[in-house]
């Protein structure tokens, strides 16, 4: 079966002129697709031989609320999506002054291994496709009755992991019949894979790149992130100042505070040496709590920030949202699917402290 709403519009159009049928109409269902459709029937300015076609060789995928918590602070909405094969995934909704984001996964669970983060601790199950990205968007819309101004792509799982799959998704977002939603107002999180980044800066996009840094030297960001174990500090910030001369948009540097392990004032002074002389940007992010880990919320995020911009680092610190939901990334999927693995402790902290 064919998953139409991965592909383009134009992509319609030729594969609706080899069926016979005018180019227009890939035009026509593309825009049916993006408003929320989810059968062909609903196609009414499509002939119904045409639909009836269609609906033999094509799948529309829509996913179905499972959960949907509302936090009652500040309106901020979670969703826990079931999709088609029965996989669960999360989105949240943020209300901001400046309008409404979404925050997508792009995977079902994730294999970097992030000692702070819930999403990972099943592993990683499947790559999403285009039009599942895509579904988080528009039915979060559509269900919550507003409208989407701004994406992040932080949710559950690596988005540069999905490389291929998240530059179509980001081709489909930003295409005028669609949702039409500008580069300026998407960011791209990763946990930072360089050859990915270079590969990603290529293509010189005006979307805003949030690398997750959340330590910087090697011996701290190893233990919380074993992606780092092979490819170190150094040579990510490296790839990170090629990144700017190549595409000259800023970087988003995530930092989660964490007590005990990356909040001392000797992180502050290295991360501001790593950063001097390239422009970018630090957001410092209070740590949600995840049970099943032992790492806690740092309580130094006043201290690190001062010391950074004494230093000349541009930094805020993250409102935290949804703090009465499950608003961790992967949180309220573990708890549905009944997961229940304790990851282990051991040198997790550098000074040998557990809670």
């Amino acid at each position: 079966m064919i998953d139409i709403k991965s592909m383009t519009s134009e992509e319609l159009g030729a594969l609706l002129k080899e069926q016979g049928e005018p180019r227009f109409r890939g035009k026509q269902i593309f825009t049916w697709l993006h408003r929320g459709a989810i059968s062909f029937h609903e196609m009414t300015n499509l002939p119904k031989a045409l639909r009836e076609r269609l609906d033999s060789q094509c799948v529309i995928t829509h996913p179905e609320v499972v959960r949907k918590q509302i936090s009652a602070q500040d309106g901020t909405i979670k969703y826990l999506w079931r999709l088609l094969d029965g996989n669960c995934i999360e989105t949240v909704l943020m209300r901001y002054h400046h309008g409404n984001t979404v925050c997508i996964s792009s995977q079902v669970g994730c294999r970097m291994g992030c000692a702070f983060c819930a999403s990972t601790l099943g592993g990683k199950v499947r790559d999403l496709t285009p039009s599942e990205m895509i579904d988080q968007v528009l039915f979060t819309q559509i269900d919550a009755g507003v409208p989407i101004s701004n994406i992040v792509l932080m949710g559950i799982g690596e988005p540069l992991d999905n490389f291929d799959t998240v530059l179509r998704f980001l081709e489909l977002v930003n295409h005028q019949d669609g949702l039409n939603i500008g580069m300026r107002h998407i960011s791209l999180s990763t946990c930072g894979l360089t050859d990915k980044i270079d590969k990603l800066a290529e293509h010189r996009l005006q979307l805003t790149l949030s690398v997750s840094l959340h330590a910087p030297d090697d011996e701290t960001r190893s233990k919380i992130m074993p992606v780092n174990r092979g490819i170190g500090v150094k040579k990510l910030f490296d790839t990170c100042r090629r990144y700017f001369e190549t595409t000259g948009r800023r970087i988003s540097y995530e930092y989660a505070m964490i007590d005990g392990v990356n909040d001392s004032d000797a992180q502050a002074d290295l991360l501001a040496s790593h950063l001097k002389g390239t422009p970018g940007h630090v957001n410092l992010i209070p740590l949600n709590e995840v049970r099943e880990s032992p790492l806690k919320p740092s309580r130094r995020v006043l201290e690190f920030q001062q010391r950074l911009e004494r230093q000349g680092v541009t930094v805020t610190v993250r409102r935290k949202l949804g703090s009465d939901i499950d608003a961790s990334c992967g949180q309220l999927r573990r708890k549905a699917m009944g997961m229940a693995s304790e990851p282990s402790a051991d040198n997790v902290r550098p000074n040998g402290r557990k809670d």
